[in-house]
């Protein structure tokens, strides 16, 4: 038997397996990029201050404003420009009757406020606490404010004469609801988990409320604040139309028998000065308030 070390006579050897190739291709040397040139980044010093920025919109309407009276575009028979009506200002708040006009209709948007918001605090407290406080005071409120509170004026007027009470009533009523629906709606999207949360801590109804739900609910109560604010200077545009002897409102109404637009650009210009400072003590007070709670403040520049 031979062995296997013997070749057998008449075979050819075994060949050798194939040189298996490569399986690593060859790598080709990629060509540099070229380097990119850097942005140019804004400098500090060029960036427009929000300030200004938020001050253009006016100017420029002002500016549109004058360019037009002073080319004829708008006749001063339908609108005066901007010189006069600064003139009348100044000419006015010389008199004091200005200073008086505005004290005056402040005094009745402070009082007005305060009822009003008194009012929508417990309203909204009552309703959003308490299941029964809903059942009774939400439909009711949902029922009146559908009423005009404009349209309320005559009856105001049977009601409490015509002296400040109506005045001060229909401001009232028209700061009560957007402050009620936003108090309201604050407490009612508090989210269940951090009232789990408190449970779990300890805290009982009264802790619920004081550490959790009411600072919860603070956001919408704000947001409700600027609209209450906006429309207690709009209710009092109305109110003062109706038989007043002093007010900013009384101003209007005597220069709308003497065709004096520019005492009546005047006016509704201290209208609109007075509720953008309410609107700004709103926000300054809304930082401090809200330093705890991270918001989105916008992108870009």
């Amino acid at each position: 038997m031979p062995s296997p070390n013997t070749t057998v006579s008449g075979a050819s050897p075994p060949t050798p397996p194939p040189a298996r190739p490569d399986s690593t291709p060859k790598q080709t040397p990629t060509p540099a990029k070229p380097t990119a040139t850097p942005r140019r980044r804004n400098r500090p010093g060029l960036r427009v201050p929000r300030a200004v920025r938020r001050a253009a919109g006016p100017v420029g309407l002002v500016v549109v404003w004058f360019l037009a009276s002073t080319t004829g575009v708008l006749p001063e028979s339908v609108l005066a420009s901007p010189v006069d009506v600064v003139q009348r200002a100044v000419a006015l708040t010389g008199t004091g009757e200005l200073p008086q006009a505005i004290a005056a209709s402040g005094r009745r948007a402070a009082i007005g406020f305060l009822i009003g918001a008194t009012v929508a605090l417990a309203l909204s407290l009552t309703a959003g606490l308490f299941r029964l406080g809903e059942d009774v005071i939400d439909a009711s409120v949902g029922m009146f404010r559908a009423i005009p509170w404009v349209g309320l004026i005559p009856l105001f007027i049977v009601w409490f004469g015509i002296d400040e009470t109506p005045k001060i009533a229909l401001v009232a009523l028209g700061v009560t609801y957007p402050l009620y629906f936003n108090i309201y709606g604050g407490i009612r999207s508090v989210d269940t988990q951090l009232i789990e949360a408190g449970r779990m801590v300890g805290l009982g109804r009264l802790g619920l409320i004081r550490y959790v739900i009411l600072p919860s609910a603070l956001p919408g109560a704000l947001v409700g604040l600027r609209y209450a604010l906006s429309t207690a200077w709009l209710a009092l545009v109305f109110a003062e139309q109706v038989n007043a002897d002093a007010g900013i409102g009384y101003l209007m109404s005597n220069a709308q028998q003497y065709f004096q637009t520019d005492v009546i650009v005047l006016c509704l210009a201290v209208y609109a000065v007075l509720g953008l400072l309410c609107d700004f003590a709103v926000r300054l007070l809304s930082r401090l308030l809200l330093a705890w709670r991270s918001s989105f403040e916008g992108e870009g520049a």
